[in-house]
């Protein structure tokens, strides 16, 4: 194996949320007071970072984690809305197989990620860094590392934002974006040393050395 430890973002990495929070963002634009989107500039959003999105709203730092909170409270409610993408489910159980380290590192809730995971998957997954603040993955990165007793270059981390990368380097491990997520592919690609992921068989291929059989589950 080429990693003993890969640590998973959730959202727009294992789930499909951004069509949910296309739907959300606009009801938290008005009680937070920040612009709304028009689905004419998604595409154009879709190639900034968080710092540039908050510049953009004009959001002080202090709203990010109500708006979170809020976002998070109304997935738990909507929560049978959100999948996995195909091939997520698979990935996880064969990487457990081969006898991978799972961990999911997000700001979304544990209670969230583990019913859209489902029992069987959420069991494989053995540190949850849940609650994560917006530019503080790199503690949580840290932390599971310890507890699974693995070393930054044992340690594959996998997202799908620029922040995420930024903690990945901050953590001083690996980093693979996937390409199915929020941020655009040809904008992940302009990031030195770092893998961009196309299909789960792509991840399977950098932890593994070598691809495994998928369904679509």
């Amino acid at each position: 194996m080429n990693y003993k430890l890969v640590i998973f973002d959730f959202d727009g990495t294992l789930a499909d949320s951004f069509p949910y929070f296309l739907r959300t963002v606009n009801v938290l634009a008005e009680t937070y007071n920040f612009p709304t989107i028009n689905p004419d500039d998604v595409d154009q959003l879709r190639g900034l970072d968080a710092r540039q999105m908050m510049k953009r709203a004009n959001l002080p730092v202090w709203k990010i984690p109500l708006i979170a909170r809020s976002f998070i409270r109304l997935m738990a409610r909507d929560i049978d809305q959100i999948q996995l993408f195909d091939g997520i489910r698979s990935l996880l159980q064969q990487l457990a197989d081969a006898g991978v380290r799972l961990a999911v590192v997000s700001s979304n809730s544990e209670d969230n990620i583990r019913k859209v995971l489902g029992p069987q998957s959420a069991a494989l997954i053995t540190y949850y860094g849940c609650g994560t603040s917006l530019f503080g993955k790199q503690h949580k990165f840290r932390k599971a590392m310890s507890l699974s007793g693995v070393t930054p270059n044992e340690t594959l981390c996998v997202g799908d934002e620029i922040r995420d990368i930024e903690a990945a380097k901050e953590a001083a491990t690996a980093f693979g974006a996937v390409a199915w997520g929020y941020t655009r592919a040809d904008v992940l690609k302009t990031f030195p040393a770092i893998s961009v992921f196309h299909t789960p068989n792509d991840i399977a291929r950098a932890v593994l050395g070598h691809t495994i059989g998928f369904g679509q589950q």
